[in-house]
């Protein structure tokens, strides 16, 4: 294909991984698999759709009925099979539902089509990746159809927000502060989940982009919580899998997700859908999981994520409008806002300068969870603070340099909540400190782990509660959980502490967003709001 017959893809360009080192050519009969995200059917009414839903009219559709409106025009779909045919690739999967069509191809041929130069490297945090530079190149008849093209780079996408002591720091913090930890039940206790629901009937879809979790594992953990072992599938995503790999794997997440979910709410199903931790692979999770006409998750955890600045234009685009599927759906989906406060960056010859907001945490069309550090005494909490444990992490918040701010930000604080005209990061929070971290079992060995990823899971196990007692979905909870009055007690705000960046105060802030839940009283406040009118 002559370079003149080729457009730049607008969203697509990659900047080089700092500190990667190139290891020279792919073999150009290697194969790959990539992704191509096609454009919605009717566009201007699903956005309308989306905003009607901000505004809080409830307009929820069937997952069918979603595909049938919105999914990608089959004429689409057919452009895009001749375009593969055209140039000797194989079309592996076409799914208008998730508007997502996979070709396969050799690294010549995929290289040739999208006019990319790939190659590996060796990433600084180690291991290998397939790498590109620039954009991508489309057809002029594809660049209006085809938003996006994910999988010719396979570095890795994101990190799970998960914390544990070392070993040093545990010695170094132990001298400071006395640890403590809680089962996932002492901390739905502690925070007044509701009682008479155990989430049946409801299926709580979780996000994992490496790692895996052993059956046993998970008997043995429910047996000593004297809970029955919930149901928890496992799908797989472009050939991710359940896949253990033992101490200092993902695995750490994978259970930590599975056990807080399933002791909140022990009559869940769980579907947990494993992918490669990649934009393709994470993308795709999300599609997948929110389009799943089997499982029909009505609730959606993510512990992983990184920097804004880390995601091209087209993934962060392909993610939010997964995100828009979902709240047309009447699925609410809560992210982890990261774990290394409002920088978003580890410590390292990777970190830049100033603040970042975590996505997807940052999307507007999830629930962003931030995270907190309690003091418990006779079975309550006595004090609670933004978690922020010098050496050991800092719960992520901030604002948005891409999303602007959502209609139900606009008025906290006096605009606060839209500062520099942008989305803020978190929504809602809850205990993350790893000194006073959650009680898992994880590859035969019991252990505390904090870190908002137990936030995310934590509230996924509280709406499949709130599900349950208000006899629907939640669905989009961002417009109803700002919307609820201060007075009705459904958050506790945290107003002492900071995240290196931001401090905390009364009402919304940059730590711990509205606070953390008083579940009953949380209940309460949804189930008497007045029931919203659907537009004509």
């Amino acid at each position: 294909m002559a370079e003149q017959q080729r457009v730049p893809l607008p969203g697509s360009d990659k900047q080089p991984v700092r500190g990667a080192e190139p290891l020279g050519d792919l073999h150009p009969t290697e194969r790959l698999e990539v992704s191509l995200q096609l454009r919605p059917r009717d566009a201007h009414e699903f956005a309308a759709r989306v905003d009607g839903l901000a505004a809080g009219r409830p307009d929820i559709l069937s997952r069918e009925e979603f595909g049938q409106r919105f999914g990608a025009d089959p004429a689409d779909l057919a452009v895009v099979e001749a375009f593969a045919r055209g140039n000797g690739l194989v079309v592996v999967d076409a799914s208008a539902s998730t508007r997502t069509v996979v070709l396969s191809g050799t690294v010549a041929q995929l290289s040739a089509v999208f006019g990319v130069a790939l190659a590996a490297y060796a990433h600084p945090d180690g291991g290998t990746f397939r790498g590109r530079q620039g954009p991508i190149y489309v057809p002029p008849a594809l660049a209006n159809v085809v938003q996006g093209v994910f999988g010719l780079d396979d570095r890795p996408a994101a990190r799970p927000h998960l914390r544990r002591l070392s070993e040093l720091e545990g010695i170094e913090i132990l001298a400071k502060k006395p640890r403590a930890s809680f089962s996932p039940i002492q901390i739905s206790q502690l925070y007044d989940f509701p009682s008479g629901a155990t989430g049946q009937g409801q299926c709580v879809g979780i996000i994992e982009l490496g790692g895996g979790f052993r059956t046993a594992d998970l008997k043995t953990y429910f047996q000593q919580l004297g809970l029955q072992v919930p149901a928890v599938v496992a799908v797989s995503v472009d050939h991710g899998r359940n896949q253990p790999a033992g101490p200092n794997s993902a695995d750490a997440e994978v259970m930590l997700d599975i056990e807080v979910v399933g002791a909140v709410a022990p009559g869940v199903k769980i579907a947990v859908y494993f992918a490669p931790n990649t934009d393709q692979g994470f993308i795709d999770a999300i599609t997948t999981a929110v389009h799943d006409t089997v499982n029909r998750p009505s609730v959606i955890s993510i512990s992983w994520g990184a920097p804004e600045v880390q995601w091209t234009q087209a993934s962060l685009q392909a993610m939010d409008q997964a995100f828009q599927a979902a709240a047309a759906l009447g699925v609410t989906v809560y992210c982890a806002a990261g774990d290394n406060g409002a920088s978003d960056f580890p410590a390292g010859p990777g970190q830049q300068p100033g603040n970042h907001a975590d996505f997807p945490a940052s999307s507007p069309h999830v629930v962003g969870c931030g995270g907190t550090a309690i003091t418990v005494t006779n079975n309550a909490i006595t004090r609670e603070v933004v978690w922020n444990d010098t050496g050991d992490g800092a719960t992520g918040g901030g604002f948005s340099a891409v999303f602007p701010t959502p209609t139900w930000q606009t008025t906290l604080q006096g605009g606060q909540g839209g500062q520099g005209g942008k989305r803020g990061v978190p929504d809602v929070s809850g205990d993350a400190s790893p000194l006073t971290g959650y009680a898992v079992r994880v590859d035969g060995q019991s252990e505390v782990i904090g870190g908002t990823s137990a936030v995310a899971p934590l509230w996924a196990g509280l709406t499949a509660l709130l599900n349950n007692k208000l006899g629907k979905p939640l669905g989009f909870a961002n417009p109803v959980l700002y919307g609820l009055a201060p007075s009705s007690g459904a958050f506790v705000d945290i107003t002492q502490g900071n995240n290196n960046g931001f401090n905390a105060g009364t009402g919304w802030d940059a730590c711990t967003g509205l606070g953390r839940p008083d579940g009953a009283k949380l209940l309460a406040a949804i189930a008497s709001r007045p029931a919203a009118v659907a537009a004509p």
